[in-house]
């Protein structure tokens, strides 16, 4: 009986997609790890406050703090700044000082990561493939960051150049099918047609399906069949 479940691995971590649009990220620090740090939490939409002395910033930071896409503090950090936080991300070169940090956010039940410090991190960042809608992440548990960017590197190099564009033409099209069959029991049966749609078009029919060709194959939504490509085009 038990060989016919999944073999619990421990020592891993729990890999999500975090979701901070509008959430209030503040960064201590603000060299090329902080730079890092401030474009990953950028691209998820965050609110993000930096924290470092004027002559600690980075080119980087210096120029989204100047294009206005950042919130600055000129000084070094102070417990005051993790009012209203909703997540903490140190980096700086100052051991005493990021042990600090940790300590604070933990009596504050803040999630916080310390660059370079796994054990005062409640969440790791990995390594990122991005191309539009889709993000690819290698994580190796904080043991490897060098590693985790080979390895990302070569994974995305199987990937077609234009998955992303497919990818956001199904994520319209799941859109546009909620509407035709809004009702909650449908639920199971949305999931089953568009998965096998995904499975019976080609990547380069799913990057060239337009908005009529959507509205052909939702046609087909009702009866549970599955066109072809070439069936909605000839319609």
């Amino acid at each position: 009986m038990s060989r016919e479940f999944p073999q619990v691995q421990g020592g891993g971590s729990l890999v999500v997609a975090w979701q901070v649009r509008n959430k209030n990220v503040l960064v201590v620090g603000g060299g090329e790890v902080a730079a890092g740090r401030i474009l990953h939490a950028l691209n998820a939409d965050a609110k993000v406050t930096v924290v470092c002395p004027a002559g600690g910033l980075s080119d980087e930071v210096a120029f989204r703090i100047s294009e206005g896409q950042v919130s600055h503090v000129d000084r070094n950090f102070e417990p005051t700044d993790l009012e209203g936080a909703d997540m903490v991300l140190c980096a700086i070169d100052d051991p005493d000082a990021s042990t600090r940090v940790w300590k604070l956010c933990k009596e504050k039940r803040i999630p916080a990561n310390i660059a370079d410090v796994p054990p005062e991190c409640d969440f790791y960042f990995g390594s990122v493939h991005r191309d539009g809608p889709l993000q690819v992440m290698v994580s190796t548990n904080g043991n490897g960051p060098k590693l985790a960017s080979m390895v990302r590197k070569e994974i995305a190099k199987t990937l077609p150049d234009n998955m992303g564009a497919a990818i956001e033409n199904v994520g319209k099209l799941r859109e546009k099918l909620r509407e035709v069959a809004p009702n909650t029991e449908e639920g199971p049966k949305r999931m089953k047609w568009m998965s096998e749609v995904c499975e019976s078009w080609s990547l380069g029919e799913l990057v060239q399906m337009n908005d009529k060709d959507m509205d052909r194959v939702l046609a087909y939504y009702e009866s549970g069949k599955i066109p072809t490509f070439n069936e909605v085009r000839s319609n």
